[in-house]
């Protein structure tokens, strides 16, 4: 199955869940309006990825489809929020920094305004289309989630 072909279908499998946004690439960040809310990155790994944090996750994810639901509630919002996950060169800050800065990632992303990225967790994980990929990622401080980073698996 080609990339374009699986962006298509997760595409799909987000209208599924009921999350309504465009798939955007790099180029399209800087042409959105600062506004605060939620986002999601959709990851794809060419190979297995090591990881080292959160303490109790696993240690290596394998090649595969991601999604990451995160929030912007600063001032820059989600344009700042998604052009800072873009980049390849930046200091390790947040768990999802492990992935999009591996060699092998490629990265696409939704902004969802005023929404809430554990909004976006519970749809995705009621759809049933996606399932925690690593218990911990992304959610150190979420009591809500058990994961902010879900696995997708093309069908």
């Amino acid at each position: 199955m080609t990339k374009h072909t699986s962006l298509e279908r997760i595409n799909r499998d987000f209208q599924r869940a009921g999350i309504r946004a465009r798939l955007l690439e790099e180029d399209d960040v800087q042409r959105l309006p600062k506004m605060r809310g939620a986002y999601a990155l959709i990851v794809n790994l060419a190979q297995e990825v090591h990881v080292d944090r959160p303490r109790n996750a696993q240690r290596a994810l394998p090649s595969g489809w991601y999604v990451y639901a995160g929030s912007a509630r600063g001032p820059g919002g989600i344009r700042a929020r998604l052009a800072r996950h873009f980049r390849k060169e930046k200091r390790i800050h947040w768990h999802i920094d492990q992935l999009t800065c591996a060699s092998c990632a490629q990265v696409w992303a939704c902004s969802i305004p005023e929404g809430h990225e554990c909004d976006l967790v519970e749809k995705m994980i009621r759809s049933e289309l996606f399932h925690t990929a690593n218990p911990g990622f992304g959610s150190s401080d979420c009591k809500k989630c058990k994961a902010h980073l879900l696995a997708w698996r093309p069908g």
